[in-house]
């Protein structure tokens, strides 16, 4: 194992956290780029003002939101470029788990890597439709043009979610994401076509980056993969667990921290923060400086920027 850690205040509707530990980093955040509420500018300057020394912007299939994330980079904070990837894994002969890969330090421009983002994209859009005209055959009043409003950029089923909401249909965006509705497996869900996660590894390995598995044991999100699985990925060149994430039990992070150990994966901790549409506050889960100075020594693709050296033109963004 190389390598993993919470001013408990409300600013503008969003927590921020009492404790966080001097050089910590949270390596999972999400913003107006793809599901999260905040610009990414906002997001960078939220986690300077919480303390934190470090952030990972990781939206979903894209690097769009880094140009701005870096342009608006507080002095003194360290951004790692990233991604959170949609991949999925066989277990047994015909049963597929959907997984998401954190991706670091890769090259946005890598034409492979960046190819598969933009089909990735394309497939979150045509799938939230898909919600929508499902929803709409029921009789549900919950119109795409509304949805697309409400995204305000790139669609996903969040903002299905917050529709249904907006309508009156379920009280708050938790309850949708649930079997009677939208939820995984659910009434209204949609499958979505994703490439396999050694698939995944190797893409963003070949494009200079270091992967490293999200929350992976988060169970009341769906089904999970066992240890045999997180072995076989080690073998396929996973550089990391997400082991300190809000939706692990104690128990699955204990069990998650000892595979770590095993299999010399470098341990993360995040937040998985998306603005007050969720519960996670920022920096809510960390990770130390060891594990973030391990993940950079991996990455080759691209470098971390800390405000006031980075370059002015940014991340290349749209990617």
């Amino acid at each position: 194992m190389r390598g993993a850690g919470p001013r408990t205040e409300r600013e503008g509707g969003l927590n921020t956290h009492p404790a966080i530990p001097a050089d910590a980093a949270d390596l999972h955040t999400h913003s107006t780029a793809s599901d999260g509420l905040l610009p990414p500018a906002d997001v960078v300057r939220l986690a300077a003002a919480s303390g934190l020394a470090a952030i990972a912007l990781t939206d979903h299939d894209t690097t769009a939101g880094l140009a701005e994330a870096a342009a608006a980079l507080p002095a003194g904070l360290t951004l790692l470029p990233g991604a959170e990837i949609s991949c999925r894994v066989r277990v047994g002969r015909d049963r597929w788990v959907s997984l998401h890969l954190l991706a670091y330090l890769f090259d946005p421009v890598e034409p492979v890597f960046a190819e598969v983002r933009a089909r990735l994209r394309a497939e979150r859009v045509t799938r939230a439709q898909r919600m929508v005209e499902k929803l709409a055959a029921d009789g549900h009043p919950v119109a795409w043009e509304r949805v697309r409003a409400l995204a305000d950029g790139v669609v996903g089923r969040p903002h299905v979610a917050e529709a249904l909401v907006e309508a009156g249909l379920v009280g708050s965006v938790q309850d949708a994401f649930t079997p009677a509705w939208i939820g995984a497996g659910g009434r209204y869900w949609v499958d979505k076509d994703e490439p396999d996660v050694a698939e995944a590894i190797r893409l963003v390995r070949d494009a200079g980056g270091v992967s490293v598995l999200a929350h992976a044991f988060a169970s009341r999100r769906g089904a999970t993969i066992g240890p045999d699985v997180i072995a076989r990925l080690a073998r396929d060149g996973l550089g990391g667990l997400e082991v300190d994430h809000p939706d692990h039990t104690p128990e699955a992070r204990a069990r998650l921290r000892q595979l770590a150990t095993d299999l010399d994966l470098i341990v993360t901790g995040a937040s998985d923060f998306h603005g007050a549409s969720k519960p996670q506050s920022l920096g809510a889960e960390t990770t130390t400086r060891q594990a973030l100075d391990a993940l950079v020594a991996a990455g080759r693709g691209t470098e971390p920027l800390t405000g006031q050296d980075q370059p002015a033109t940014g991340p290349a963004p749209n990617r």
